[in-house]
């Protein structure tokens, strides 16, 4: 059996288990706390999903391949064999919602990396996308009821060595501006409330922002009907910021306060944050 049989074989199920074929027990987030608009992740987050976790380019020939989940985790060996000793980047991250919300990037400059000289990007152990250049970002389309609240939880580090924004909703509202030594907002948001590693933190400046994020955070924001939002855009910004380092994105088109405590312990009992 060559690398790529074990593989597939191993992706199916067949040997070894992979993602909720492996008949094992999981019981994803999304099983749990259902009804989320759109949610984006590196591990599985419903044991219904058979879908895929993104698409990726590798950068020996700008060929591309759809990444799956092994034992409810992103498939490393896949998309390192893959990438062969290059490069790769995400094209594709699947929402696994069910809406059918994919982010995207057609643009090759503009993909985030995930593989670097053959070896998968992590941050704590985990995988993660990382900014090449403030043109980095994934467009999507998540449609919201501007009538009613938004609750977000946002895993990723601000990007360290330049400034960088999270999330772009829509009119071009931005959340998570951080920039080392700005005092500006790091939000354009009107009401919300805002809760970092599953604590209370009040956004004041985006040099605060930035101090607080330099490692892995857990980002929970509950955003008020007063926004109006319908929507979210971009998950980054439209130009000269980058890209946070980013591993999930959950959204809820409701407020989820009375849920916050279970989703934040979900996603900190895999990620090790805090």
């Amino acid at each position: 059996m060559n690398s790529a049989q074990f593989y597939y074989l191993l992706r199916r199920g067949i040997i070894g288990g992979g993602g909720s074929s492996s008949g094992d027990s999981f019981t994803g987030l999304l099983d749990t706390y259902s009804g989320a608009a759109a949610a984006y992740s590196l591990r599985q987050l419903s044991s219904t999903y058979s879908g895929n976790a993104i698409k990726v380019r590798r950068s020996s020939d700008n060929a591309e391949q759809d990444i799956a989940f092994v034992n409810n985790e992103l498939d490393t060996a896949s998309l390192e064999t893959f990438a062969g000793s290059g490069d790769a980047f995400v094209t594709t991250w699947y929402d696994q919602s069910g809406s059918g919300n994919d982010a995207t990037q057609t643009t090759a400059a503009s993909q985030p990396l995930i593989v670097s000289s053959g070896s998968t990007i992590l941050d704590n152990n985990k995988p993660v996308m990382i900014s090449r250049s403030t043109a980095t970002k994934l467009l999507t389309s998540v449609s919201l009821s501007a009538d009613q609240d938004v609750t977000s939880f946002f895993t990723g580090t601000n990007a360290v060595s330049s400034r960088s924004i999270a999330l772009t909703w829509s009119g071009n509202k931005y959340l998570y501006a951080a920039d080392n030594g700005s005092s500006s907002s790091p939000e354009s948001l009107g009401e919300f409330s805002n809760r970092l590693n599953g604590s209370t933190f009040t956004l004041t400046t985006r040099d605060a922002m930035y101090d607080a994020t330099t490692t892995q955070s857990l980002l929970t924001a509950v955003i008020g009907e007063s926004n109006n939002l319908i929507g979210l855009q971009i998950i980054g910004w439209s130009s000269s910021w980058d890209m946070w380092r980013t591993q999930e994105l959950i959204i809820y088109n409701s407020d989820k306060s009375s849920d916050l405590t279970g989703i934040e312990t979900n996603i900190n009992d895999f990620y090790s944050i805090y």
